[in-house]
């Protein structure tokens, strides 16, 4: 395995999760101040994974939809209990992009593309492909392949991750596009696998989808569908599957695993639950935002609940600017799938995009009363509130940026709100980290040069001397990224 990145590498990588808060003058308190990570799990993997992370979102285009992001890590949630994994600090990240994909990154970074959901007709096939990934992870296959390298260094692993970043998203600038054409053999023979690597991953995720209640005959099932996806296609097998190659003896095996596999049936979720269904309706109006009825037309493909074709026909409608037929569509729902907070939240969101600023904070108030912790709800009730008091915004987003410091979103939304409510120093850093976690660290820098300045200006010299010791985590964390 080839060896790019210089052997120096995790010496200077900062881990940029916050510590306990830091006061300021006049109460106020800071995301993040100083490096962490001593007593994170994973270690260097960890780091390294939050490091590519960033430099993952600087060059693709994630989707952002924090309800289909939330579903996402609500399926983690219940597989990684049964994963053999153990204490893990993970993270979803979603890509805008029609490849058929998904990943997993040393240090907890599952990504899934949008063409995951388009092509899994169901929860326990799209549920399949996680539990894999997750298997994985358990399994310490990144540092284990590493470990059979020429070069057996953790920098060696950040070589290979540098090339997932090409290889996983699909939808970067023209430069990475070009960069995937020219090095597509040295990032296969990086990221794949070996039959053993697989076939432990296969073990690990069939066992995991058992006992969390998902069918694991879904797992061969998804193979054979990639495998004649591949036929389709005259060869060109889908992105997944560069990376995780398909063969007749690997999908026998999965079978004979999953046919001895005996979960209780009853355990497994209600199959008319609509929920995996709207999602990927999501996944597929995001897809084909120009032509809805395409999205349409590929949802009914698969006889899903009518529950799911109404939701999509009311995100139709909203997209077509047809506001309350689609508010009344999903009011109905609501009222039928009461358990279901995607539906009002999907509501209170469709309100806020046309400018219906009280009633998405009422919407908004609403379903945060009967389920607080939901962030969909959270960040739709933090824009509407920024409308009406961005004081009020300002001090409910800084609480949730405590919450919630690995959330770009998060840091936008408290930048503007700080600019707003008259914290000018709060949002210059706010944007710093909002640009440091997209991967943008010269331009983060720079925002923090000049709320350090600010804040001497203001007299907030404890601030200021704060601000100092962030902005050398951030020189550290450039020179790390530099050696990608």
């Amino acid at each position: 395995m080839s060896s790019v990145v210089k052997s120096g590498l995790l010496a200077g990588l900062l881990v940029l999760t916050p510590l306990p808060v830091a006061q300021a003058a006049g109460g106020d308190s800071l995301p993040a101040l100083g490096s962490g990570g001593a007593s994170v799990s994973g270690g260097e993997e960890y780091r390294l994974g939050r490091a590519w992370l960033r430099q993952f979102r600087a060059q693709t285009h994630t989707w952002q939809d924090p309800i289909a992001e939330t579903y996402v890590e609500s399926l983690i949630a219940r597989l990684l209990p049964y994963s053999d994994i153990g204490d893990l600090d993970w993270t979803v990240t979603l890509v805008d992009s029609r490849m058929l994909n998904a990943f997993a990154v040393p240090g907890g970074v599952i990504g899934v593309n949008q063409g995951l959901f388009a092509f899994a007709s169901g929860e326990d096939a799209f549920a399949s492909v996680l539990a894999h990934e997750l298997g994985h992870l358990s399994q310490r296959h990144y540092a284990r392949r590493m470990e059979r390298a020429e070069e057996t260094q953790l920098p060696t692993m950040a070589a290979m991750l540098a090339g997932m970043v090409l290889a996983a998203g699909g939808a970067g600038n023209a430069g990475v596009a070009a960069m995937m054409g020219s090095q597509a053999a040295f990032i296969q023979d990086q990221l794949a696998y070996s039959r053993r690597f697989e076939q432990e991953a296969d073990r690990v995720g069939l066992e995991a989808l058992d006992e969390a209640g998902f069918d694991p005959e879904a797992m061969p099932a998804m193979f054979r569908a990639m495998q004649r996806l591949t036929s389709l296609q005259g060869g060109n097998p889908p992105e997944f599957l560069l990376t995780h190659p398909v063969t007749e003896s690997r999908i026998s095996d999965t079978q004979a695993r999953a046919d001895q596999l005996t979960a209780s049936r009853t355990a497994r979720r209600d199959s008319r639950d609509p929920s995996y269904a709207m999602i990927r309706a999501r996944a597929l109006l995001a897809l084909n935002s120009d032509n809805p009825a395409q999205a349409m037309s590929e949802l009914r493909q698969d006889d899903p609940p009518q529950a799911a074709l109404d939701y999509l026909q009311a995100l139709t409608d909203a997209h077509g600017n047809r506001i309350d037929t689609a508010l009344a569509q999903l009011d109905s729902l609501a009222d039928a799938w009461p358990d279901l907070t995607l539906i009002p939240t999907s509501a209170a969101q469709i309100a806020l995009d046309a400018g219906r600023y009280e009633a998405a904070l009422t919407r908004g108030e609403r379903i945060l009363r009967l389920t607080p912790g939901y962030l969909p709800a959270q960040l739709i009730h933090a824009r509407a509130l920024l409308q009406r008091d961005p004081g009020e915004a300002f001090a409910a987003l800084r609480d949730l940026s405590r919450r919630q410091p690995e959330n770009p979103r998060v840091y936008s939304l408290l930048a503007e709100a700080a600019g707003r409510s008259g914290h000018k120093t709060w949002g210059l850093l706010a944007r710093a980290e909002e640009l440091q976690l997209t991967g943008h660290i010269d331009r983060a820098i720079k925002q923090l040069d000049i709320a350090e300045d600010n804040a001497k200006r203001e007299g907030d010299f404890g601030m200021a001397s704060r601000l100092q010791e962030r902005r050398k985590d951030y020189l550290d964390y450039r020179q790390a990224l530099q050696q990608f």
